[in-house]
């Protein structure tokens, strides 16, 4: 059923949105209703809205608040039925026009409203991160060039040699230094490079250097939906966004590869009408790469994509913040959900 077309603009919403008179009855319903409910738009229309919910009394006690006029907006929760599924919590927001003749119902599902509060969250972390690390790298960078030059001059006005230890110690702890620098650096310097990239040669590439690296005591699943068609990215920085979880996954896993029990899998599929960071896709990449690992330490698990933030001794804590900045220069985002025993960090990337 062709929507009205001052209507139309509620198709593009993520929330799910009918217009119904005073009576209830739906003269409008938007496409994320439509998949939420399970139930074709022109089986909606005409329906009775408060029906749909497990308490239709709450929902007709709103629109009775509608008509006399007692409130501008309504808010409450409630259960939203679906064919062949449980029913969806849901906040509902109704709002009216004056005179009541329209009345405007949005159901924000609140698995959705928790999911966007958290990737508001990330953005605004990965947009601190950002920030933070150019600002600090470009502090260091000045010094740290003073430091090793000096450090030269000294040794070559020393008379004794035993003392060039000390130097060359400065000297290698500058270098090493400058490399952090550049590392955290190198997202802002390079040039975002877009061509044609098929998912699955990346996973293939990072699945040989990962095994290169670990020959014994891991196992590398492939779980691939071949579907999934070509888009266009940057090619080296989803290698190296893929690589350092993979890594570090690894890394996790370095007991379990003593005993030959470490399974790796990463598994590629496609999500339809999908929401994240604000914006409704009708198809996505949806990316795992899962390990069966110790878990992320719940020390750190809030604060895992933040910059110099390791769960290993030794570890610069940058792989996942550089990860993380990369796929959002693909417009996507990254999560992880951790227990012991199983570690998820998924991709999302929005397809054409």
């Amino acid at each position: 059923m062709e929507a009205p077309s001052r209507l139309q603009a509620f198709d593009l919403l993520a929330t799910l949105v009918a217009v119904v008179g005073p009576d209830a009855s739906v003269t409008f319903a938007n496409s994320a209703l439509e998949d939420a409910m399970g139930i074709s738009r022109r089986n909606i229309v005409g329906s009775n809205l408060a029906e749909a919910f497990t308490e239709p009394a709450l929902f007709r006690n709103a629109l009775n608040g509608a008509r006399e006029n007692a409130f501008d907006v309504l808010r409450y929760d409630a259960f939203l039925k679906r064919i062949s599924a449980e029913p969806l919590p849901v906040h509902v927001i109704i709002t009216w026009t004056e005179p009541v003749t329209e009345i405007i119902v949005e159901m924000v599902p609140l698995e959705q409203q928790t999911r966007q509060e958290r990737e508001e969250r990330l953005a605004e972390q990965a947009q601190t991160n950002k920030e933070l690390i150019r600002n600090l790298a470009h502090e260091i960078k000045n010094p740290l060039g003073g430091i090793r030059g000096a450090a030269q001059l000294l040794e070559m006005e020393m008379e004794s040699p035993d003392l060039t230890e000390y130097t060359q110690v400065i000297i290698r702890e500058a270098d090493r230094l400058q490399s952090l620098v550049d590392r955290l650096l190198a997202p802002h310097r390079r040039p975002h490079m877009v061509s044609d990239v098929n998912i699955h040669e990346v996973c293939e590439r990072v699945r040989s250097l990962i095994l290169a690296e670990f020959p014994k005591g891991l196992r590398v699943v492939r779980d691939y939906d071949v579907s999934i068609p070509e888009f266009r990215g940057d090619h080296e920085q989803l290698i190296q966004t893929l690589l350092n979880i993979a890594h570090n996954a690894c890394q996790a896993l370095v007991d379990r590869i003593a005993a030959g029990d470490a399974v790796l899998t990463f598994r590629t599929r496609v999500l339809r009408q999908i929401t994240f960071g604000k914006q409704r896709y009708r198809l996505a990449l949806e990316l795992h790469v899962i390990d069966n690992g110790p878990g992320v330490p719940d020390s750190i698990k809030d604060r895992i994509f933040y910059p110099l933030v390791s769960g290993r001794e030794g570890g610069s804590g940058l792989g996942l913040t550089l990860a993380q900045t990369f796929v959002q220069q693909h417009h996507g985002l990254i999560e992880v959900d951790s227990v012991p025993g199983r570690t998820d960090f998924k991709i999302l990337i929005p397809l054409p």
